[in-house]
């Protein structure tokens, strides 16, 4: 059985005292949800206070990017060594950060095997546009851009990856995905591209999250969904109420 995993991305919200402000109500209300894994990803500047803010609690750190070289002349960038004892997960390849900052595959897939190779668990984003979706180009763009995030990645690393389907045009729109299509996508398309790449083995234990535009009133019906196994949360992860509310349904759903 896989463990459901819900994270919040902060994105470019809240200062380091509202962060930890943040952390320090939202940790005591996760505690009763013990069967699912909670994590936080704040921005950079709050994310070594959020980690001693959560210290002995259940709630884990994630990191927003990060770049694939140890050390260098990469002005305003993170190593991944520079997470280490902070985040636990780091989210790679999400499609801010594909568009606003030009990461291709290539340097996604860089950054997969140096977050490994620091041990840490990259949350793998992938996702197509709206103009993909309209010209039937989904499941080519999404399992291409699963083939291209973990080329090189070895069978045995693959329990510490996590993959999160977020179809572009619902980030942060209000549109929603039919939760039938993204249980498709993620079981047909990404679990089925795993198993191709892996064998249906270790395709099964790999966790697949579905993001976008994510909310308490369509939680259900998304983890309801046999192939999804949580969710990568960004507006509603930003209040403490919303973000508890995910979690409590998030375990609900899987023991139904």
């Amino acid at each position: 059985m896989r463990t459901p995993i819900v994270a919040g991305n902060w994105k470019m919200h809240k200062t380091v005292r509202e962060s930890i402000n943040f952390v320090h109500e939202l940790a005591p209300m996760l505690e009763p949800y013990s069967s699912v894994e909670r994590v936080v990803c704040p921005t950079f500047l709050a994310l070594a206070a959020v980690a001693e803010a959560l210290h002995g609690s259940a709630v884990k750190v994630g990191a927003q990017n990060m770049h694939w070289e140890e050390k260098g002349a990469f002005t305003s960038q993170i190593a991944p060594g520079m997470l280490q004892g902070i985040a636990e997960y780091v989210i790679l390849g999400h499609s801010e950060v594909r568009q606003y900052l030009h990461d291709s595959d290539a340097d996604i897939n860089k950054k997969v095997h140096a977050a490994l190779d620091y041990h840490l668990k990259p949350i793998l984003a992938v996702g197509e546009s709206l103009t993909q979706r309209q010209q039937g180009m989904t499941d080519s763009h999404v399992s291409g851009q699963v083939r291209a995030g973990l080329d090189g990645v070895s069978a045995d690393k693959m329990e510490s990856v996590v993959i999160a389907y977020e179809p572009i045009w619902a980030i942060g729109t209000g549109m929603n995905c039919d939760p039938d299509e993204a249980e498709r996508v993620c079981g047909q398309v990404i679990r089925g591209t795993l198993a191709d790449l892996y064998g249906a083995s270790v395709a099964d234990r790999v966790r697949i999250q579905y993001g976008g535009s994510v909310k308490p009133s369509n939680m259900t019906d998304y983890m309801s969904k046999p192939n999804i196994d949580g969710g990568l949360v960004g507006g509603a992860s930003l209040v403490v109420s919303d973000f508890v509310k995910l979690v409590e349904l998030a375990e609900l759903a899987k023991k139904a």
